[in-house]
């Protein structure tokens, strides 16, 4: 009977061991534990895109959602054991710039990133079109540029890499063509006026997809005009690597 019980007494510690572990591993590999000179920490911002449904707690499986982020820190962890590389994903689903301000400090700052990747533009857009009169282009950038500077001032050996919002004709992007682009179109010019500004990286997707076209119909690509599918996340991933890879060292 002793022996039973000090058998279940040893596998009840093994496995409160073992639920703690992944936690800390978690934890670790977003930079948030023993941290060491030298890594690299790298955070994805922005909105659905970005936010790829990823989870909200320790699930290993979903930590980075189910997106390009995702498979760009895969890869990144794959090809540099060595380097030290930490990953956060913060995107949430249906942000605008106004919201990314709003959670700046605790899901940006206190993260205390050396890269950040920054997606949005796209719900602007779309309140704009559906007639939020505060979502003005002029809106958008002072937002955007404040954002901007307040992360230089209080990172300023932050390297960010800029990403232009982007849509396909699909569905009812599709159905008002002539809107969308022209309201994209603005938000675009403004988010590459502000990499040149605060000399970023820049990822002109719009181009890729476009360039994409050939090869696949907009729906292969973007299921709705606006939400990547599958083969889209990982043109995402590969361009951002091909555009962002070689400034932040990380080149396979």
């Amino acid at each position: 009977m002793n022996d039973r019980r000090k058998f279940l007494l040893n596998a009840l510690a093994g496995a409160t061991i073992s639920a703690m572990v992944p936690e800390k591993l978690f934890s670790r590999s977003l930079g948030q534990l023993n941290k060491q000179e030298g890594d690299l920490t790298v955070l994805f911002q922005g909105d659905s895109i970005t936010d790829g449904n990823r989870t909200r707690n320790t699930d290993w499986n979903h930590a980075m959602g189910h997106g390009f982020a995702y498979i760009i820190a895969s890869r990144l962890w794959y090809d540099f054991p060595a380097k030290g590389l930490h990953f956060f994903n913060r995107g949430i689903s249906g942000n605008r710039i106004t919201h990314l301000a709003e959670r700046w400090q605790t899901d940006t700052i206190d993260l205390k990133p050396d890269v950040i990747n920054i997606l949005v533009g796209i719900n602007d857009t779309e309140a704009a079109i559906k007639g939020n009169a505060s979502c003005t282009p002029e809106q958008f950038e002072n937002d955007y540029r404040a954002l901007l500077k307040l992360t230089k001032e209080k990172l300023p050996d932050v390297k960010l890499v800029l990403c232009e919002p982007f849509l396909l004709p699909v569905g009812r992007v599709k159905e008002n063509l002539e809107i969308y682009q022209t309201e994209i179109a603005k938000r675009q010019k403004i988010v590459k006026l502000l990499s040149e500004e605060f000399n970023t990286v820049y990822i002109p997707f719009q181009s890729a997809f476009n360039d994409a076209l050939a090869k696949a119909p907009a729906e292969y690509w973007i299921w709705d005009g606006i939400h990547p599918m599958p083969a889209d996340h990982e043109l995402m991933a590969r361009f951002w690597l091909e555009k962002a890879g070689p400034t932040l060292g990380l080149v396979g």
